[in-house]
């Protein structure tokens, strides 16, 4: 395995501006799934949380967040995965993109194992912050190869490599091929990486889109942190307001520099993810969209060639061309159908074949795609 070489922002921005161009141009406007921005509202009941906060946000609000953030937190992790954590397992983060940046250069702070490791281990196709963390803290970013079902590929990761390895990323559900891994499949890799003194981060930010997904939680919480957001499940990209939770020692001493670094999630922010981690009925509402979306999206792209490969979970879809078209290829044809979609190829080389379709825009817009689809396909044809 090689390291990570730095994506530059110029060339994406160049070659995704021209999709986005052409997408534009077309005579129905933009469908933007390029970006898993939510566009759905969050719950009715969220106006009136911050609402009663907004008197009580004179002082400095906890770094770590309230008690009643923590175990909102607590309780709904007992909820879904049966797991429980004590209060000091568990601490807030503003958002989760913020914590992927930085926790790599936190690690050398607060634990010596760590700062001696120059490693970040990341998946071959993801969410590229992984990579930037790693190079945020002047760290190595090295790919772990996946396996044909997008899953980490342990025995490909060098001996080397996993000496020098600060942490391990894991993403389940995964960004962007939709690959959920099994609790048999996270308990490999945590064994894996205790017997290394590995750090193991699992992102589980869209895990409550999947039915019955599991946490790395379920492996124990020594040498393990999980990784949860509010923004997907409940509409929340806005509040910017998460949580991470696992090794109490770890979590203890991250809450220490966290702190010192200004970390905090604002008053009536943590009052609102409150109400929301205390309810589930929005979440099966939103599950629910994101699945319609998915299969007309699926359908309408079978009869166009384009077949989705990725996992089981709706909120991205993960598509190729059966014409063998690479990536960006496939992105233009979608974007002379007027679909703004991601080019696999920035997650990184493996997924050069794909792209990346979000299904965030509303329920009367993916209903255009078949159409459109269709339209592009006659007029190529022509």
């Amino acid at each position: 395995m090689t390291a990570t070489p730095a994506i530059g922002p110029a060339w994406v921005r160049e070659r995704v501006g021209a999709l986005r161009a052409t997408a534009q141009s077309h005579p129905n406007g933009i469908i933007d799934c390029n970006v898993g921005t939510p566009c759905d509202p969050v719950p009715d009941f969220v106006a009136d949380a911050v609402a009663r906060s907004v008197p009580l946000s004179g002082p400095y609000p906890l770094s770590v967040g309230s008690v009643e953030y923590r175990d909102a937190a607590r309780a709904w992790i007992a909820r879904c995965f049966g797991v429980d954590l004590a209060r000091d397992s568990v601490a807030a983060c503003v958002g989760t993109k913020e914590f992927v940046a930085t926790l790599p250069h936190l690690l050398g702070l607060v634990d010596e194992r760590f700062a001696a490791r120059d490693t970040v281990l990341h998946p071959a196709v993801a969410y590229p912050t992984y990579a930037f963390g790693a190079r945020y803290a002047g760290c190595r970013a090295v790919e772990v190869p996946l396996t044909a079902a997008w899953k980490l590929d342990l025995d490909a990761i060098d001996d080397r490599d996993a000496d020098r390895a600060r942490v391990l990323w894991i993403n389940t559900p995964a960004n962007p091929t939709g690959a959920v891994d099994s609790r048999a499949e996270l308990e490999r890799v945590v064994e894996w990486a205790r017997t290394r003194e590995i750090l193991v981060v699992s992102d589980e930010c869209y895990v409550q889109l999947v039915s019955g997904a599991a946490t790395v939680l379920e492996a124990g919480g020594d040498g393990v942190l999980a990784l949860h957001s509010l923004s997907k499940r409940s509409n929340f990209a806005g509040m910017r307001a998460g949580f991470y939770a696992g090794d109490r020692a770890l979590v203890g001493a991250l809450t220490d520099v966290r702190r010192d670094a200004g970390g905090i999630v604002p008053t009536p922010v943590q009052a609102a993810a409150v109400a929301v981690l205390r309810d589930d009925a929005h979440v099966e509402e939103q599950r629910a969209r994101y699945e319609r979306r998915r299969q007309v999206v699926i359908e309408a792209c079978g009869h166009h060639g384009v077949v989705h490969d990725g996992g089981p979970m709706p909120f991205y879809l993960w598509l190729r061309a059966t014409d063998g078209r690479d990536g960006w290829q496939l992105a233009d044809r979608f974007a002379r159908a007027g679909v703004l979609v991601a080019p696999g190829a920035t997650f990184g080389a493996e997924g050069a074949g794909h792209v990346r379709l979000a299904l965030v825009q509303p329920d009367a817009r993916i209903n255009e795609i078949p159409a459109r689809l269709a339209a592009a396909e006659q007029e190529s044809r022509s």
